[in-house]
């Protein structure tokens, strides 16, 4: 705790947001003051928060209670000294502190999305290799509304006027917004959020942030930290940043998609590339790792009943797992790049992912593929939406589904984050069937 207590005296912190991530990717902890963080040296949080719905329910208590202790008891949640970040939103001087979680015997919580990261990252480094990810973020803009039956709207610019059509790479309409994406570059900053490109997607105020490349949990806790600091600056702005997969009928969805490459540890070669300079096999098996496993692990990508919204032929969105060079038409594109830059992009991660268990599946997904020397399918030439194998789950029900058929989720991620994760994606998915929607109202109500 030493560096971490030179850290908060120098920057004069006052207060401490002590925070672990939840299924859903929601920040949960505590906030204390500075003094009493120092003094008690970790947090305890209830055991319970990991197997809290987006809608603030629990699951069914006969998994809830074998999953966890009967008595409730609490977490031991220890501070990262590498994940200190300076709010820079907060009117006190306020640090955001990422915790790790641990039982009372001090072993890693399994239903922590940060501690299943760290699982797949294990796995790579008992192989001497070293994972490095590059993440891209959609996100729409939206004027704000408090009755979520009324669709979203637009938000004003600086011009005073909503945008109209499709804006792809406008200059013009992203700097609509750039009192805003100002404070976002300024925030991101001074938490040492490093973040690279800003371009306007393909939907009405639908923009595009990049990540620059690195390591796969510091990435994992930067857009955990990102979509907080992108809300809190677009509220400033008073408007909303929303990252659904699927916010706006027939605009495009939002992704979240993943480059990712592997190095040699010892080297630091890209071990995706031959001596030669041409595709290595340990390349073409990650490849067909993703392709088998992806559709196995869905709801890891597309973890909500909106994210299937998504999945639409000629919405630039994925629609299956074929692969290709420059072919944005599979869910697996390979960038032209030179050879120690070889890396392929997962293009079926949605923005609503949390982006702790989208990275651990998708390296997953690869890892399986290389120590199994999978073979994958030919590339794809041309245009890939109407190639349908190997197919995709169509809803989060057979996406749950086939996870929970899939003995390679529970061998690696462990039994209690398989049976964890899909009880939570069930309840959520129970509580969403409880809702009549205005579509429903709209055509059946005086029709049938």
């Amino acid at each position: 705790m030493k560096k971490l207590t030179k850290w908060l005296k120098d920057n004069e912190i006052t207060e401490v947001e002590c925070v672990v991530s939840d299924m859903s990717g929601i920040a949960r902890g505590k906030i204390a003051p500075v003094d009493k963080f120092l003094n008690e040296g970790e947090l305890r949080l209830p055991e319970s928060v990991l197997l809290q719905t987006v809608t603030g329910d629990f699951v069914d208590d006969e998994i809830y209670y074998s999953l966890l202790d009967e008595a409730d008891i609490d977490m031991m949640c220890k501070p990262d000294e590498n994940a200190v970040y300076l709010l820079p939103w907060t009117v006190e001087k306020t640090a955001q502190i990422i915790h790790d979680t641990y039982d009372k015997m001090g072993n890693p919580i399994p239903l922590s999305p940060r501690n299943v990261l760290k699982t797949v990252l294990k796995l790579y480094e008992e192989k001497g290799w070293q994972p490095v990810v590059a993440p891209e973020m959609e996100f729409y803009l939206t004027a704000r509304c408090d009755d979520p039956d009324l669709p979203l709207q637009p938000p004003v610019g600086r011009s005073g006027r909503t945008e109209t059509g499709r804006q792809s790479f406008s200059i013009d309409a992203a700097n609509e917004f750039d009192p805003l994406f100002e404070d976002m570059y300024e925030w991101c900053e001074t938490q040492g959020l490093v973040i690279d490109t800003l371009i306007h997607e393909e939907g009405t105020a639908q923009m595009e942030i990049n990540f620059r490349h690195g390591d796969p949990l510091v990435l994992a806790d930067q857009v955990f930290l990102f979509k907080r600091t992108l809300r809190e600056a677009a509220l400033k702005h008073n408007v909303v940043a929303t990252f659904m997969a699927k916010p706006i009928t027939n605009e495009p969805g939002s992704a979240m998609h993943l480059h990712q490459s592997i190095v040699d540890r010892e080297t630091g070669k890209n071990i995706f590339t031959s001596e030669d300079g041409t595709s290595s096999q340990l390349f073409y098996g990650h490849i067909a790792g993703l392709q088998q496993y992806i559709p196995e692990m869905l709801p890891l990508f597309a973890p909500n009943v909106n994210s299937f919204r998504r999945f639409l032929p000629d919405t630039s969105a994925p629609v299956n797992v074929e692969w290709g060079e420059e072919n944005r038409t599979c869910g697996l594109r390979v960038p032209s790049c030179s050879p120690q830059n070889r890396r392929v992009e997962n293009r079926l991660p949605g923005a609503d992912a949390n982006p702790y268990f989208a990275i651990a599946a998708s390296l997953l997904c690869g890892y399986i593929g290389m120590v199994n020397e999978l073979k994958p399918t030919p590339p794809v030439q041309g245009r890939g939406y109407e190639l349908r194998g190997p197919a995709l789950p169509h809803t989060l029900e057979s996406a749950l589904e086939r996870m929970e058929n899939c003995d390679e989720v529970e061998s690696y991620l462990g039994e209690s984050f398989a049976r964890g994760y899909i009880a939570v994606k069930r309840a959520e998915q129970e509580n969403f069937k409880r809702i009549i929607s205005s579509w429903e109202r709209e055509f059946l109500l005086l029709t049938v």
